[in-house]
């Protein structure tokens, strides 16, 4: 039973020896949300300034460890007041809170290109788990800027949830939606 343990611990260790670090392409990279303004309309946003890794042994990223953050000043909307209101104590607090973050804790193929990936996301002082539906892309070997070949991966994640569960928000939901959908897309690129 002691080399079978070992054996184990052996192989785990190798693993994370040989992970490779994948950094994000932001200017092929994006972060952005929809709400439901008035029961209505929607309002997209995004937030401008974020930063995301992604960690896996396997050349399939199938092991993949994703960790992500973004500056909540940075966030947009295209309308300078609703941006001030939302990083504002009334939303955001981005004084008191100023960044968001995302740490995987699993990240399993469904079918095809499509993956589920679960982690706890951060936001206004709350951490909570999350289940986000994502598209991989790749990896594939690209020409890189002045023709470099590169190991590049594409993904498109999405999901739902809600900002009461973050305390982000007091305005009653006719005003503004209690679901949040999240579209970001990632470029990144082998380290």
């Amino acid at each position: 039973m002691k080399s079978i343990l070992f054996t184990v611990a052996s192989l785990l260790a190798f693993s994370a020896a040989n992970a490779q670090t994948w950094a994000v392409d932001k200017a092929h990279s994006g972060v952005g949300f929809t709400v439901t303004h008035n029961l209505l309309s929607e309002v997209d946003g995004k937030f401008k300034t974020f930063d995301a890794t992604i960690t896996s042994a396997k050349p399939d990223l199938s092991d993949a460890t994703f960790a992500f953050s973004a500056d909540v000043n940075s966030i947009s909307t295209d309308n300078e007041r609703r941006d001030g209101h939302l990083k504002s104590p009334d939303f955001f607090d981005a004084a008191k809170f100023p960044t968001l973050t995302f740490k995987s804790t699993s990240f399993k193929k469904v079918d095809g290109k499509k993956y589920t990936l679960v982690g706890d996301l951060t936001m206004h002082g709350v951490t909570k788990p999350v289940t986000l539906a994502v598209v991989m892309n790749g990896p594939v070997t690209a020409k890189g800027m002045g023709g470099k070949e590169q190991e590049k991966a594409g993904f498109k994640v999405t999901g739902t949830l809600k900002r009461s569960d973050f305390g982000v928000g007091t305005i009653p939901v006719v005003v503004v939606s209690d679901e949040i959908e999240l579209k970001v897309t990632g470029e990144f690129t082998k380290q």
